[in-house]
Order: structure tokens, then C-alpha cells, then sequence
């Protein structure tokens, strides 16, 4: 039996995203996997969602745990269990309460650490604070690196993290795939209604666009994106009808007019789902803007992908040699 504890000294870094494609993989290597959150924000939906991707009979309450509970709520969790995977953070340095918080806890269950971390230009500060997890420390994930830099952020990470005692687990590509809203969500955060296809409501947009300004360029400039939201405003269904014509996810609708029978219909035949606002566009962009800042990994039909690039950019076998799992 063997915890993992996944880390990270900022929030949003893909932890969830990363717990996910590991316990994937552990249960099609056939390993029994439980999953706790120490309690944040977003904790009870990172725990709903993680409960359904690994098909955990817990409730969901119990997925979710504070630090001075961990003992007790671990040893439930590794209750017939191989791995339990503990999601949580450290601290930006190596001497402040979260960071001591987190050393303790890790020693306390003999867990084997992994970091995540996002790539936002340059590499982090906090290797002081990663380095605090001593010999428990597997290493370290750099995530959402644009494509056109992976050699050269695994270059820079190998350089800075392997100088310094801790390996580099993986440089995972960012795709826009595995943090895009779902219609739902879109509609929830913008306060707008989706008037059809609401069973839709489960899929993912990776794009947006806004209205075309020229009428005759409608079909060239929707064309240029698929699986997007294309957000128009409610008195244009000349621009709604050629966005409908082109590989559009949903339309989002600006304005208090309704939408016309053409649009509705063609709509209807097409399987794409209208989302009606009463917003203006500026009032829906940064709705939409506000929405992709706080995207979460949150829904299973962007599985197939993480397991792709877990796949392709993780060393696996590592992660099993480290867990005492090889062989």
C-alpha cells in the first residue's frame, strides 16, 4: 500500500488533471486506487469528479479531508486499496506554515511526492519548497507547455531541476482540449439559457469567436475555427445562420431579440445548441474570459486526450519504480 501525494505552490497548475491520468493508468495496469482532497476551493467538484473517474463507491464528503484528519481519513481510503492519491499543496518556499504543513503530512503517511507545476514562460522560484519533501520527492511535472516549446522547457528543466537532486517526471504539451468549458458551463457563467439541444449540454467548447463584421465574409471567418462557440448578437441572423453553417459547438446570442424560425430551425437540424443572454457582447466576453480563467478538469469526455499525453510525455515507468510498483 502506498500513498501519492500531488502537489503544487500555486493553484490551477493541472493537479486534478494530473491525479486523474495517473489513476487512470494505475487501474488499467490493474491496481486498486483510492483518491482524497485536502479541503480548497473547488475541493467537493474535484472530488465528484475524481469519485466518477475512477468509479469510487466513497461519498464524496469523504473525499475531501483536512490536514489534521489526514491520518484517519487516509487509512479508510487505503482500506483494500494499492495507491491512494492524495491532491494538496506546498508552500512558495520552504519555511512557511504550508510548506511545513505539507513535509509533515507526507512523512506522516510515507508518501511519495510528486510536484506540478505550470509553465508560464519561465520556470518557478519554489525549488527550495519542493526540495523540502527530502527523499519522499519522485519529482517534478512541468504542465500546459505550449507545443512549440517542449524541447526546450525539458531542456531548461532538466538543467535546473536534475542540478539540483530532482527528477523531471514529465513536460506535458497544454491543449485546449483538456481545459474547455462545456456548453453548460458557459451558459451558467454567462446567465444565459440554451433554448435546444440541452442534452448537448455536456460538450466541449475549445473556441470562441466573435461576430464577423462583414456579412460577405460570414462563412470564410466562422470556417476558420471548429468546435467553437461563436457569440453574435441577437439581431444579426444573418451572421447566426452562417455561423450554423460552418463547424460551430453552440451560438451565444447578445441582446434582447429573440432569435428568428430560420435560425431556430436550422439550429434544430444541425444539433446545435442556441444560448440566449439579454448581455451585450462585452458583458459575455468577460463572462467568457472570467469562465476559461477558472476552467477546471472537470469533465470526462476529455479522458481519451489526457491519457494520450500521459502516454506520450510522462515517464510511467518511473512513476511505477518509484511507487515500489515495478515489475
Amino acid at each position: 500500500m502506498v500513498a501519492l501525494y500531488v502537489v503544487s505552490a500555486e493553484e490551477a497548475a493541472g493537479k486534478t488533471a494530473v491525479c486523474a491520468g495517473i489513476g487512470r493508468y494505475l487501474l488499467g495496469g490493474g491496481r486498486k486506487v483510492g483518491f482524497l482532497k485536502l479541503t480548497s476551493e473547488g475541493a467537493e467538484g474535484d472530488a465528484a469528479f475524481m469519485k466518477r473517474v475512477l468509479d469510487l463507491p466513497e461519498a464524496i464528503d469523504s473525499l475531501c479531508t483536512s490536514a489534521d484528519k489526514i491520518k484517519e481519513a487516509y487509512a479508510e481510503a487505503a482500506k483494500g486499496r494499492d495507491v491512494v492519491i492524495i491532491e494538496g499543496m506546498v508552500g512558495r518556499s520552504a519555511g512557511d506554515n504550508l510548506s511545513k504543513t505539507s513535509y509533515a503530512l507526507a512523512g506522516e503517511l510515507n508518501a511519495r511526492v510528486v510536484v506540478v507545476e505550470a509553465y508560464s514562460g519561465r520556470l518557478s522560484g519554489f525549488t527550495d519548497s519542493y526540495r523540502g519533501f527530502g527523499g519522499s520527492l519522485l519529482g517534478i511535472v512541468m504542465n500546459k507547455v505550449p507545443g512549440s516549446r517542449l524541447e526546450r522547457v525539458h531542456n531548461e528543466a532538466s538543467g535546473q531541476f536534475g542540478g539540483v537532486g530532482i527528477n523531471v517526471l514529465g513536460i506535458l504539451p497544454e491543449d485546449r482540449t483538456l481545459y474547455a468549458l462545456s456548453i453548460g458551463e458557459l451558459a451558467a457563467q454567462i446567465q444565459g439559457t440554451v433554448l435546444n439541444h440541452v442534452q448537448k449540454s455536456d460538450e466541449l467548447v475549445e473556441n470562441f469567436m466573435l461576430g464577423a463584421m462583414v456579412v460577405d465574409s460570414g462563412l470564410e471567418y466562422f470556417g476558420r475555427k471548429n468546435n467553437k462557440a461563436a457569440v453574435l448578437r441577437s439581431d444579426r441572423p444573418d451572421m447566426q445562420l452562417a455561423a450554423l453553417e460552418t463547424r460551430t459547438r453552440c451560438l451565444v446570442l447578445s441582446g434582447s431579440t429573440p432569435p428568428i424560425y430560420s435560425v431556430l430551425n436550422k439550429a434544430e437540424s444541425k444539433g446545435i445548441p442556441v444560448i440566449s443572454t439579454g448581455s451585450d457582447t462585452n458583458t459575455i466576453v468577460a463572462g467568457v474570459e472570467n469562465a476559461m480563467a477558472k476552467a477546471r478538469f472537470t469533465q470526462e469526455k476529455k479522458l481519451p486526450k489526457l491519457a494520450e499525453i500521459i502516454g506520450q510525455h510522462f515517464q510511467l515507468q518511473a512513476l511505477d519504480k518509484g511507487l515500489g510498483l515495478a515489475g
